[in-house]
């Protein structure tokens, strides 16, 4: 009997330093990728493990393999049988989603979408990686300036339902429409999924249409790299123009061979950091309705209308590439 007590004290004793110290062994966080294993969602699970070992959480970082958003909504209703504090969720259908998304909610799971949003009223958060419009503007400037502000440009994305990459388009348009109106975009937009062997062979398409396009942008970190190999492929380095979203270690061999010019992105592995901070921030109290949050080593970020953003996206040339290791 006194071993009995002895151990139920240690244990409550336990229990108290551990409510003194934060999350510590008692805060659940599930972060969900549209799919794993592709070297962007890797790097930013690096990330979002470094905010969960500094803030003493749980961490399930898991996801579909393909880009399934049925697969997404069985692993999120696993989360809420086992009642986690708290879902982060990048959505490969923000409408499909959504109900399952407001389930949790309404069994008090806080819930945050990253790198891509859900429906508004399905999510208290969305951790967005960079301006839509500073994107597509960026983008646009890249390819403007390689076809002299005229010709053709074809797109290369995801899934047709990724909202992220939906809006990059839609802003691309309409700033090369005030800036650039001689530039134009071929319709319609190509959608491989997260795959890059689709994705070349949407590229290889395009470069044997004729007249080919001056211009080929890859909307994902998978499409671009696929883009730059086909144009390589093709001998048309050079000639035709290739840019997108992309990581740097993929895009570095294309620079070296002077396929690619400029391509943009940002730091993944602080989207994911970003991105458990702030449903940490929502399992302590509620930060929707907060102007800013505390994101660790990224300092105070501001909140607007359920929204924090990530930064300025980074540009990446063959004179700072080898400056970037993700």
């Amino acid at each position: 009997m006194k071993r009995l007590f002895l151990l139920l004290l240690i244990g409550l004793l336990g229990a108290g330093c551990e409510s003194q110290s934060g999350f510590q062994g008692r805060l659940r966080v599930g972060m969900m990728p549209k799919l794993t294993g592709i070297p962007y969602f890797n790097a930013c699970e690096l990330g979002a493990r470094t905010a969960a070992k500094e803030l003493g959480i749980e961490l399930i970082y898991d996801g579909p393999e393909t880009a399934d958003s049925n697969k997404q909504i069985e692993i999120i209703n696993s989360w809420i049988v086992r009642g986690f504090d708290a879902i982060a969720v990048a959505p490969n259908n923000p409408q499909a989603i959504a109900p399952i998304l407001e389930r949790a909610r309404s069994r008090g799971i806080r819930v945050v979408t990253w790198d891509t949003d859900s429906i508004q009223a399905a999510r208290e958060i969305f951790c967005n990686q960079v301006s839509n419009s500073q994107l597509a503007g960026k983008l646009v400037d890249i390819v403007a300036q390689g076809i002299n502000s005229q010709g053709t440009v074809a797109l290369i994305s995801g899934t047709e339902t990724a909202a992220n990459q939906n809006a990059w388009m839609r802003e691309m348009r309409t700033y090369a429409g005030r800036h650039y109106p001689d530039l134009v975009f071929i319709n319609p937009v190509e959608y491989p999924g997260e795959d890059e062997v689709r994705a070349y062979q949407s590229a290889a398409g395009f470069l044997r249409r004729s007249p080919r396009p001056d211009a080929i942008v890859g909307m994902t970190s998978v499409s671009t790299p696929a883009v730059a190999r086909a144009v390589l492929d093709a001998g048309l380095a050079g000639e035709v123009i290739v840019t997108g979203v992309v990581l740097p270690k993929t895009l570095r061999p294309f620079i070296e061979k002077g396929v690619v010019q400029e391509a943009v992105l940002w730091n993944p592995e602080d989207l994911g950091y970003l991105t458990v901070y702030a449903a940490v921030g929502m399992a302590e109290s509620d930060i929707s309705e907060t102007p800013s949050m505390n994101a660790g080593r990224l300092g105070s970020l501001k909140i607007k209308e359920g929204e924090v953003l990530l930064g300025e996206p980074l540009v990446f040339t063959r004179e700072n590439i080898t400056q970037y290791d993700f």
